[in-house]
């Protein structure tokens, strides 16, 4: 027999409104049950009663917490889509398909997106991927219906993107027009905090997020100054950075860029710089954060470094094709340390990802590159051709060129 609880579950997941009682139970529950299980229900049951602003704080958080869980990525991709956010929705189902390679309920989503966009070469490319996987999927096979009616619109021809002039005058005007402060230095954009802070916004990072994407470039920057919005709202009583606070790996003169941000040496030409966690932009902590925190930029270090030890990224095999970085089901010599967060050419110094890399690369020392932000690259170091490879592969304009060597907790150019 059901327990209420169960009951209570089942319809969430069938979609189903809840009574008065019944949210009470499941809001109980979530509060006193560890685990991601019960709070994501409740956040489902937000999106099922229309509430998608009340869920999406706390799929952040869940995200936060649980950072490798599908479902949750899932549901929070549901809240943004319920809330018209479809390019941070399709960045979340990327990150999915990082961590779970050919998940059908994200091609599926993505095929719906791609639908909406009147994008059908890539709708199609989604459906067949997902129906390769399961040929007897009911949702798959509607969707390849529908493509295959001949009843669809031809897909409209997509402007050219806008030039990086054209996307920070844009983003400019309007983050005046919604009263957020800000300017200009350098490369980066500056945004004022509600907490006093000044947000670094790197405008390359910003500008090539918008060329991979596909929405038109008012939409997109619609959802960066909704974000800018939120980042410089009013200051609640959770916005001490102390907990989101991680390290990451810049090349040796990044300071003369990121002008005021806390950093320190690290070696091997590279230097510690420290982020606070954030699902869309880079946020830089400016040294002036320190003294209203009563912290030492030794204290902020170790706090960094400990947040980042207690998540260690997946490792995936992966081949170079090309130029580029695909996935694979079985090692090929090559690795990728894909947390797609940014941080994972410091999690390389961390033992918990170094416990990582043994498990599926081998003993080290390992050969590193570091030249997306989105992956560190790692083989073996006696593997000369997997050393090769790596070495003819070139890097973003934001990673750290050249190949490095880790061994003994440490970084070693090469």
């Amino acid at each position: 027999m059901l327990t209420d609880l169960e009951r209570i579950r089942r319809k969430v997941e069938a979609g189903e409104p809840l009574e008065e009682r019944e949210w009470e139970v499941l809001r109980s529950a979530a509060r006193d049950t560890p685990g991601p299980t019960l709070r994501l229900a409740l956040a489902h049951a937000w999106v099922n009663a229309g509430a998608e602003r009340e869920a999406l704080p706390l799929l952040e958080s869940l995200r936060r917490d649980f950072p490798q869980d599908i479902q949750v990525r899932l549901g929070l991709a549901r809240a943004l889509l319920g809330l018209e956010r479809m390019g941070e929705a399709e960045r979340v189902l990327r990150e999915v398909l990082a961590l779970n390679p050919g998940d059908p309920e994200a091609l599926k989503v993505l095929a719906v997106l791609a639908l909406r966009r009147g994008e059908h070469g890539r709708a199609r490319a989604f459906v067949a991927d997902a129906l390769a996987r399961d040929p007897f999927d009911a949702e798959a096979r509607l969707l390849k219906e529908e493509l295959e009616s001949g009843e669809l619109a031809p897909p409209p021809a997509r402007p050219a993107p806008a030039s990086r002039a054209e996307f920070l005058a844009a983003l400019l005007a309007a983050l005046h027009r919604a009263g957020v402060a800000c300017r200009r230095q350098g490369t980066h954009l500056l945004v004022k905090l509600a907490s006093g802070g000044v947000g670094r916004m790197d405008v390359d990072s910003l500008h090539a997020a918008y060329r991979e994407g596909t929405q038109p470039l008012k939409e997109h920057v619609a959802e960066l100054v909704a974000r800018l919005r939120g980042l410089s709202g009013p200051a609640g009583a959770e916005d001490g950075w102390e907990p989101r606070v991680r390290p990451v790996l810049r090349p040796a003169r990044f300071s003369e860029r990121a002008v005021g941000a806390l950093h320190r040496p690290a070696g091997a030409g590279l230097e510690v710089f420290y982020v606070l966690e954030d699902e869309a932009f880079v946020r830089y902590l400016p040294e002036t954060s320190l003294g209203p925190a009563g912290l030492s930029a030794p204290e902020v270090d170790a706090l960094a470094w400990s947040h980042l030890e207690a998540h260690p990224a997946p490792v995936r095999a992966v081949v170079l094709e090309e130029g580029r970085v695909v996935l694979v089901e079985r090692g090929t010599g090559v690795w990728a340390v894909a947390g797609g967060d940014g941080l994972d050419g410091a999690r390389l110094l961390t033992e918990a990802q170094r416990r990582r890399l043994v498990a599926h690369v081998g003993e080290g020392p390992w050969c590193v590159h570091l030249g997306w932000r989105e992956f560190a690259l790692v083989c073996r170091e006696s593997d000369e051709a997997s050393r090769g490879a790596l070495s003819r592969l070139g890097a973003a304009p934001d990673g750290i060129e050249g190949l490095f060597r880790l061994a003994d907790g440490g970084l070693e150019a090469l």
